[in-house]
């Protein structure tokens, strides 16, 4: 009789090996399948198409071109307070309120941000649109890029032109506040070179539109 209560003791402990080692299955668990010694032997690799490739890198335009970067090192030794970056962002300033004062036609705003010459053809513009009957209705979107790209300094004078590229709304409008031209719905990519001049170490801090062109 113990020897048998020995024997049943002895079956339930090598069960419950078989259990914690194996786990317990369920009919329900689906069973593995049988697969061909070839297929076992293969390595495990993935294949190059799908292979995850870096992003690649938008390089931001240099805020200066290799061409000007002599004539503002001449600026620099000509007023060492000069600084790139400011003045691009007074050069961006400057061009949103020229094009505004234009195209609302305040020829007093213009006379404080451009040389005389340049009021005068801004003036003579803004003179033969009043003749036609003509109202510029234009938002300025947004400038995409401001990068100087050509700079010079004889004496004390120094000159840096600056390349604008944006985005323009344009609408011309008639006496009768019909538009002629344009809309205000679609912007249209605006290319502009701007040449601003300015005399070193002078006390007016200010750098005045002397040019204008179309890149």
């Amino acid at each position: 009789m113990v020897y048998v209560i020995v024997l049943g003791m002895v079956a339930a402990f090598l069960a419950l090996r078989l259990y914690s080692v194996l786990g317990k299955r369920t009919g329900a668990d689906p069973r593995p399948l049988a697969r061909a010694a070839e297929e076992r032997a293969l390595p495990l690799t993935v294949p190059r198409a799908v292979e995850a490739q870096p992003e690649p890198r938008e390089t931001a335009p240099k805020p200066i071109e290799a061409r000007a970067e002599q004539g503002i090192r001449a600026i620099v030794a000509g007023e060492p307070g000069f600084d790139v970056a400011r003045f691009l962002e007074g050069a961006q300033g400057a061009y949103r309120l020229v094009l505004e004062a234009f195209w609302r036609g305040d020829e007093a705003a213009l006379a404080d941000l451009t040389t005389p010459e340049v009021r005068d053809a801004f003036a003579a513009a803004i003179a033969a649109r009043a003749e036609a009957g003509e109202t510029l209705d234009n938002r300025l979107v947004r400038i995409d890029r401001a990068q100087i790209v050509e700079s010079s300094a004889v004496g004390r004078e120094a000159r840096i032109t600056v390349r604008f590229d944006a985005d323009i709304a344009a609408v011309t409008r008639n006496a009768d506040g019909q538009v002629v031209a344009g809309t205000m719905t679609d912007a249209v990519e605006t290319h502009d070179i701007w040449t601003f001049a300015r005399t070193l170490k002078s006390a007016d801090p200010n750098w005045k539109l002397a040019d204008t062109d179309e890149a």
